[in-house]
């Protein structure tokens, strides 16, 4: 996948308008392009049972401080660290049930080790046209240093 693919783009933001009930993307803007440039971090891992981070918007390339390459299948659950992972697989489970969460706020580690807040996340899973669970995405509009 590149960084700005158009039917990515498109299964995030129809996913979020599905079940969050909002629109993810400003109405005539190039979704793949206005994503991946966004003021806000916006993650995604697929659905391998140690599930595998897929993409990463510029904002969450900076703030966890991996690039493209390094983020791409990556294991998601790195981005937590390891006395917090339990409580994020809790999250995602959750999500997995009923479809999207909202205003988490949990701890967040970066490559460097570096430690942080996310805060009034958005967690959702991601659907394709026949219901097909293919994975989750996160949008984190606000973190803070720990």
């Amino acid at each position: 996948m590149s960084t700005r693919d158009a039917q990515f783009a498109e299964l995030l933001a129809s996913s979020y308008a599905t079940l969050v009930g909002e629109p993810l993307v400003p109405e005539g803007v190039d979704a793949a392009g206005w994503l991946y440039e966004a003021p806000f971090g916006l993650l995604a891992h697929d659905t391998s049972p140690d599930p595998l981070f897929v993409y990463a918007n510029l904002t969450a390339q900076k703030l966890f401080e991996y690039s493209w390459g390094e983020f791409s299948g990556l294991p998601s659950r790195l981005s937590a660290g390891q006395d917090d992972r339990r409580t994020r697989e809790e999250l995602l489970e959750g999500v997995r049930t009923r479809g999207c969460a909202s205003g988490y706020r949990g701890p967040r580690v970066a490559k460097s080790g570096r430690r942080f807040w996310i805060d009034d996340v958005t967690v959702w899973n991601l659907l394709q046209d026949d219901g097909t669970r293919v994975g989750q995405a996160a949008v984190i509009p606000r973190w803070d240093e720990a």
